[in-house]
């Protein structure tokens, strides 16, 4: 699609660069710089993904001369990020060199993304270089263990109001993750990383303490695996990064083939759904984590969405209903009846110690419920006989939606 307020020539180049690049890059703001075209876009802020976090570079390009390469401005911390000057052994021996600035061609819309490359590896060499330089003995030694795993970024950080720390963005497990999901929508690979920070500079410290860690995903990843629900394995005195990575990966990849084989469990929920409520109106056909049914009951219509979490079934699914209907019969009596009243006929119908859902009326343009299954106990959830246990809560399901529809004539 066009950038609108961009030159042609600057707009291929930005679309090619989206397209393109390896990670997910965003554009920030856009501006112009020149007094004889104030409409016409000419340079912009670009937050490049790296080690786990974004760099933020303005391209500075010239509106008035089209025909030249942009600028690049870094940021306030790399004010010694020189990536094209070689400086030499002498004093005041340097000289540039080659670069993709060197023979830029403004109609090759593939220049901008060779550019932003080609500095993002020289960065990544720059901070490394200043990593090394670091005087803390056990930073160079867990810098020695892990230097030969591919793709580990690493990143300098130091000011005056906050110590310095060195951080690792540690990619883990070497597997296709997307050929393992069936009809795979995503672009980028999807990855898992380890996000690990040193402090540095305290030379008095009383003891080495562990680093800081953190899991971190691809944003797309959420779909299929929950990285907030894995517990990170302990770190033990006197470990290094070269010992903890095994385990924490063997822990991984067990529980990424269990979210994989999980989308077949709730698949099969779904299916075992359609019995009960007949086909679904539309459901998500790659993860499986939203189906929406409608139902009617006579002369009332209205629509059940059902949402299940990547945990399914150890987490249970919430229910929403939903009908304009509803809206305008609920003005006559107080919600709170309501939730008492559905949740003492659950109740009754389970014939157990406690209500199987949680019923709650939530606003907006249309008036709906959102009903949680809470209570149910896990082993009712197991799918690996959905035709034995799981009727119990397809029984409790088609009780709630008659309920549901009976409810709205009285309302």
């Amino acid at each position: 699609m066009p950038f609108n307020g961009f030159s042609p020539l600057i707009s291929s180049q930005l679309q090619y660069l989206l397209n393109h690049f390896p990670h997910t890059i965003q554009i920030e703001q856009a501006w112009s710089g020149t007094r004889y075209f104030p409409g016409s876009l000419d340079r912009f802020t670009l937050l490049i993904p790296y080690c786990l976090d974004y760099i933020k570079w303005d391209i500075i390009y010239n509106a008035e001369f089209p025909l030249a390469a942009p600028d690049v401005i870094f940021g306030p911390e790399d004010d010694g990020f020189h990536p094209f000057l070689v400086v030499g052994r002498e004093e005041g021996d340097s000289r540039l060199v080659k670069n993709s600035l060197t023979d830029w061609n403004n109609k090759d819309p593939s220049r901008l993304l060779a550019l932003v490359m080609e500095l993002r590896d020289k960065y990544r060499s720059y901070q490394e270089r200043r990593v090394g330089e670091v005087d803390d003995d056990r930073l160079k030694f867990e810098i020695s263990t892990i230097i030969s795993r591919e793709g580990i970024e690493m990143h300098m950080s130091s000011g005056v109001e906050k110590p310095g720390e060195v951080k690792f963005a540690v990619p883990l497990m070497d597997m296709n993750i997307n050929k393992m999901v069936l009809g795979c929508p995503w672009s980028h690979p999807q990855k898992i990383y380890l996000q690990v920070i040193y402090p540095v500079g305290r030379k008095y410290a009383p003891a080495i303490s562990a680093p800081r860690l953190k899991l971190m995903c691809t944003p797309e990843l959420k779909a299929l695996f929950s990285i907030d629900e894995v517990k990170l394995p302990a770190w033990l005195d006197g470990m290094c990064m070269a010992e903890y990575l095994p385990h924490l990966e063997e822990l991984l990849q067990r529980q990424v083939l269990e979210a994989v084989t999980l989308i077949d469990v709730r698949r099969q929920f779904i299916e075992a759904l359609s019995p009960v409520i007949g086909r679904p109106l539309e459901a998500d056909p790659v993860f499986c984590r939203k189906a929406s049914f409608l139902v009617c009951s006579g002369p009332f219509t209205f629509l059940v969405h059902f949402f299940l979490s990547t945990q399914f079934p150890k987490q249970r699914p919430s229910l929403m209903f939903q009908s304009i209907q509803v809206m305008f019969f609920s003005l006559s009596q107080p919600f709170s009846f309501i939730h008492e009243s559905v949740a003492r006929k659950i109740l009754r119908h389970a014939s157990g110690a406690n209500p199987f859902f949680i019923v709650r009326h939530a606003s907006g343009a249309n008036s709906f419920f959102m009903c949680h299954l809470s209570r149910i106990p896990v082993s009712l959830l197991i799918l690996g006989g959905v035709r034995i246990r799981s009727l119990q809560i397809l029984s409790c399901i088609a009780y709630l939606i008659s309920y549901f529809s009976r409810a709205a004539y009285s309302w």
